[in-house]
């Protein structure tokens, strides 16, 4: 899972991104903000899937932000030093509530439950294997033939479809709703926070931390440190 932490304490955020390295290998934090404005920023820019947010902070509490990215699918972790938010906290359906300092059982746990929490969001819905797809663009409707999309691409609340063709398509939508929309296709896969990629185009992996594919066009993309062993195993079953 891909996340954010937001904190208006350096240490709190160094020290949750240190141990979500060393006790969550599964969670690949995006980027740590300093207060809420930042975080709402980061939020549209790479969608993730989990925040683990502190409730007071200046100029905007982590309940105000909520409510100004409702439009995102998220996960909620609060991290806090007050026990007193723990109503409002369930009340906003968070995952969990963890008082700080935060132990690593209970971030495990926070964390497992979060994880979950996203496998059950991501059922799929709709005929399997659909061969096209119908698509929301600024004047209208596209209809596209999946065999052609090479690779899809974020930009900020919209996604760019680039084609076998050479052609790409501005789409209306965030790369998290076109993941969902994909999930039922085993062609496709979310390797970076940024990008989905056509299996069939893959022709190539280079090693590194995450690492790097070649695609049949020679473009290079890379590939996030949590996604690495998912993706090297659903290149072995193709």
């Amino acid at each position: 899972m891909q996340a954010l932490i937001v904190d208006d304490e350096r240490h709190c955020r160094e020290g949750l991104a240190i141990m979500l390295a060393k006790y969550c290998p599964g969670v690949e934090v995006l980027a740590q903000c300093p207060d809420a404005r930042t975080a709402l920023k980061a939020i549209g820019k790479y969608q993730p899937d989990l925040i683990f947010l502190d409730i007071e902070m200046p100029v905007m509490n982590g309940f105000d932000m909520l409510e100004r990215c409702k439009e995102y699918d998220l996960e909620i972790i609060f991290t806090t030093a007050y026990n007193e938010y723990a109503i409002q906290a369930i009340r906003r359906s968070a995952i969990d509530y963890l008082l700080k300092p935060v132990s690593k059982n209970e971030l495990i746990e926070a964390v497992n439950r979060a994880t979950e929490a996203r496998k059950n969001k991501a059922l799929p819905e709709g005929p399997p294997l659909r061969s096209r797809i119908a698509l929301p663009t600024i004047d209208g409707l596209i209809l596209l033939d999946l065999k052609d999309v090479i690779y899809c691409e974020a930009e900020n609340n919209y996604t760019r479809f680039h084609l076998s063709g050479g052609d790409s398509v501005y789409v209306s939508k965030t790369l998290r709703k076109v993941e969902d929309l994909l999930l039922d296709n085993p062609d496709f896969f979310r390797i970076h926070h940024s990008f989905i990629v056509n299996l069939k185009y893959v022709q190539r992996y280079f090693r590194g931390d995450g690492g790097e594919i070649n695609l049949a066009t020679g473009l290079r993309i890379p590939v996030s440190r949590a996604k690495k062993q998912e993706f090297l195993d659903r290149l072995e079953r193709l």
